[in-house]
């Protein structure tokens, strides 16, 4: 099948949609009121709070959102099959993940800014929220901590991509001072030197390799991952509008760039499919994905369809910044359809490639010559895998986790179309170096919303801590975040825990609807609850299953086993904790629903609590 035809339904779908379904959504549902003065207006303190140009709020939430999520997952996922995955990307970003991410920012931001944990507390019960707090802070650093993984292999002794990625901290101060200090509100002209700047930094990083500076920008996996928690550190306690929005925006003008131009480049060069619509591994025993494809392609690919981790930024960074309610849909709902986009467009590039060279790539070799047989059964014969290794100058054989495969399948993309023919390698490191700006930007927002939850819990104690603007506060919970996911990265400890993150995560996005639903049921809007039930009960029940099933096939077995008794407990409990937090949730919001639909118990009217523009 032509890719093509997938590129132009996910457009027409999606554009449908945030037109007429999002926009009934925010007037009967949500009751978006422009006229009501927001967080950042009424509890502004020129630090977290801070009225931000929603073209530079859409930059950062988008950033902060799209991690690796929605360029891994994907490819990942290829193994059932391109069709699975494109369906659920297709429905799952409209129907959950939007509903999921406009739902949450909007309770946010009625709730003064305060974060899904906050919300629970105020929509369900107390003990609700100190559940959701638990399994936030788990889920967060456990993700921290991942993704930081993923960037500093990325980096590591690659200076062209260190380079690139430091140049991004020098311009967004620039752009920072510029827009709030130097020339107020000129957003226009910040943005224009930040993209200049930005290409001239791409441009010329590749001629850093074999210049005298190269050692200035190459490091070790121990001292990156010491630089990326300074980075993370300073991200978290500085104002907002000087280093983490302007350079969330710049990264993300970047993001949608690049993936405008892969867009355009399937367009064009119109490449077909070569893997099949469905595999044999949609039954299970599939070599990247062991398990079947019920529930497992449902967290595998989790940001391009829904994740959890966007309820974090939604009730974390940007109900803080927003000018007002009219750029929720915009914000919330754009950010995760481009995002749907943007996994789709990695899903296609995987697609591309030739079924034997993705399994090449993706699989260890001693495990490939296992199933090797098993492929060539499947009529996947033909490679092509040396002349590629070749022509991006590297040995690709064996690179698992996606992002080689992913870089491979954008460069071959890159460099058929006209004049770029023999740019392959080019093309390459610039996917890789990409793919690493791509998720840096969660670290840096995950960071400080994690210093928010943080200072939120510790504030039930000292009453100081909930003062986002406290700054000893600020300085050591955000101490503390940044000291726990470094040192998972720095002692190697993270790939113990990661593997249980894509269940835990779709569990949080399951605990955001629970919440999203009792604040749509609390404003008498019982009749439009289905928007977050049937997306809750289809990712809880699918994630559910998956956790058990991890528990009963993976974790529970590794703990028995000497070998992999550590790795096997810490996965056991901590994906116990997260289904028992669910279920809690759960059953304490019910009740509550119930009350409320049979009469027993008021409904809430936001208004009550707002401040109303005058003219």
């Amino acid at each position: 099948m032509n890719a093509i035809y997938l590129v132009i339904c996910a457009l027409v779908i999606f554009a449908l949609a945030y037109r007429f379904y999002f926009s009934f959504i925010c007037a009967k549902v949500l009751t978006i009121n422009p006229s009501r003065v927001t967080p950042a207006h009424r509890l502004y303190d020129g630090q977290n709070y801070y009225p931000t140009n929603k073209w530079i709020l859409f930059g950062h939430h988008f950033a902060a959102i799209a991690g690796a999520g929605p360029l891994v997952g994907p490819v990942l996922a290829v193994q059932f099959g391109y069709f699975p995955g494109f369906m659920w990307m297709l429905i799952g970003a409209v129907m959950a993940g939007a509903v999921h991410d406009l739902v949450l920012l909007t309770a946010s931001v009625r709730h003064d800014g305060k974060s899904i944990a906050e919300i629970a507390r105020c929509e369900i019960s107390k003990l609700s929220g100190i559940t959701t707090s638990v399994a936030v802070i788990i889920i967060i650093i456990v993700a921290l901590a991942g993704l930081g993984l993923v960037v500093v292999n990325s980096l590591s002794e690659s200076s062209w991509g260190t380079f690139t990625i430091a140049a991004t901290i020098p311009i967004a101060l620039t752009m920072g001072v510029w827009m709030t200090k130097f020339r107020k509100g000129k957003t226009a002209e910040a943005t224009i030197f930040g993209v200049i700047m930005l290409v001239l930094a791409v441009v010329y990083g590749r001629y850093i390799p074999d210049s005298s500076i190269a050692s200035w920008f190459t490091f070790n996996h121990h001292s990156l991952t010491i630089i990326l928690a300074l980075y993370g550190f300073l991200a978290s306690v500085l104002p907002v509008w000087l280093l983490l929005a302007p350079r969330d925006y710049l990264s993300a003008i970047m993001k949608i760039t690049v993936v405008g131009m892969l867009a355009i480049g399937i367009i064009v060069v119109a490449p077909n499919l070569k893997m099949p619509a469905f595999t044999q591994f949609a039954h299970g025993g599939g070599p990247i994905i062991p398990g079947t494809l019920f529930p497992y392609l449902f967290i595998t690919i989790a940001c391009g369809a829904i994740s959890g981790f966007h309820s974090l930024v939604s009730s974390g960074t940007t109900p803080k910044m927003l000018m007002n309610e009219k750029d929720i849909k915009f914000i919330a709902v754009g950010s995760m359809l481009i995002e749907g986009l943007v996994s789709i467009l990695a899903l296609v590039a995987a697609a591309s490639l030739l079924p034997l060279d993705y399994f090449m790539i993706n699989v260890a070799p001693e495990k490939l010559q296992h199933i090797l047989p098993q492929i060539n059964a499947m009529g996947f014969t033909d490679s092509n895998i040396q002349v590629l290794s070749n022509e991006v100058g590297e040995k690709i054989v064996g690179r698992t986790g996606g992002a080689v495969s992913l870089a491979v399948g954008m460069a071959q993309i890159f460099s058929s179309l006209p004049g770029m023919a023999g740019l392959m390698s080019y093309w390459y490191h610039f996917a890789i170096m990409f793919e690493a700006l791509f998720i840096l930007t969660t670290i840096d927002a995950g960071t400080r919303i994690a210093r928010f939850v943080l200072q939120e819990a510790f504030g039930k104690v000292y009453k100081p801590f909930s003062r986002t603007n406290w700054i000893p506060g600020n300085l050591l919970a955000s101490g503390l975040v940044v000291f726990a996911w470094a040192y998972f990265i720095y002692s190697g400890t993270v790939a113990t825990i990661w593997p249980m993150f894509g269940s835990a995560n779709q569990l949080l996005a399951t605990i955001a609807l629970v919440v999203g639903t009792s604040y749509i049921i609390n404003r008498g809007k019982i009749k439009y609850a289905w928007i977050t039930i049937l997306p809750m009960i289809f990712v809880g029940v699918t994630t559910l299953t998956a956790g058990w099933q991890n528990i009963m096939n993976i974790y529970l077995p590794q703990a028995i086993d000497v070998k992999t008794r550590v790795s096997g407990v810490i996965n056991l409990t901590l994906t116990v904790i997260i289904v028992i937090c669910v279920l809690i949730i759960l059953f304490e919001a019910i009740p509550k629903w119930i009350k409320v639909w049979q009469g027993k118990q008021p409904v809430i009217a936001d208004e009550e609590k707002s401040i109303i523009f005058r003219d």
